[in-house]
């Protein structure tokens, strides 16, 4: 007898194949991006520190850094805007402020801040695409990194300008850098929803071609299971 979590694999890995046929990643690289060359150094020490990044739905971008190694939680919200609009049904209206968002927990011994940027910027979203994210439209889905201090500051920009200078996008980067104020955890029914919901349309066809990609493109970062 093939047992459930057997099964679930081989569903999995079916789902990745297929919505890597889908369509074509989300990414508008032409290729793999350069790492940072400007970044912390991992650390010998676990620890747990915090990256707030924003770059369309939020089931899409947690999905991905749910797949990633070294990365243990990730959290689906809102950032931006006030703790009283903090909620799906004004934040999908386009006018509190907030973007979706997602807070990845991860361990800096296992992988750095300037890697889970390039992680990013190669398989979570289009950083040339203003106020939208594929067939999601609203100046909630704009890209943007909520740095949380002067490092991750530091990073980002300089990473930003590392790919500007490269030309790595066809179209001028336009991922916002902006102090992170607050996180505002969303709902429940969104939290996981890759994981949950694996042949929703919309997973399907706009996120699991992500995931696929990141398997692709870092395989030594992948990770079958969050």
């Amino acid at each position: 007898m093939i047992r459930r979590s057997t099964l679930q694999a081989i569903s999995l890995a079916a789902l990745l194949m297929l919505g890597a046929s889908a369509c074509q990643p989300v990414s508008a690289a032409s290729g793999t991006l350069p790492a940072p060359t400007v970044d912390a150094p991992k650390t010998a020490v676990h620890g747990e520190q915090v990256a707030v990044l924003a770059g369309g739905c939020f089931w899409g971008v947690e999905a991905v850094f749910e797949h990633v190694k070294g990365v243990h939680r990730v959290v689906a919200g809102y950032s931006g805007g006030d703790a009283d609009t903090a909620h799906y049904d004004e934040v999908s209206e386009g006018d509190t402020g907030h973007a979706e968002s997602v807070q990845v927990h991860f361990d800096p011994a296992e992988v750095s801040y300037g890697t889970l940027l390039q992680v990013f910027f190669s398989v979570a979203l289009d950083p040339t695409e203003r106020n939208r994210q594929g067939p999601d439209v609203g100046s909630q889905y704009r890209s943007v990194i909520f740095y949380g201090n002067d490092v991750q500051q530091r990073i980002a920009g300089a990473y930003i300008a590392q790919l500007t200078a490269a030309k790595a996008f066809p179209a001028p980067i336009v991922t916002q850098l902006v102090p992170l104020q607050a996180f505002y955890p969303a709902e429940a029914y969104h939290q996981h929803y890759f994981q949950r919901h694996p042949y929703n349309p919309y997973i399907v066809y706009n996120d699991a071609p992500k995931v696929a990609h990141l398997r692709q493109l870092f395989p030594e970062l992948y990770q079958a299971s969050p």
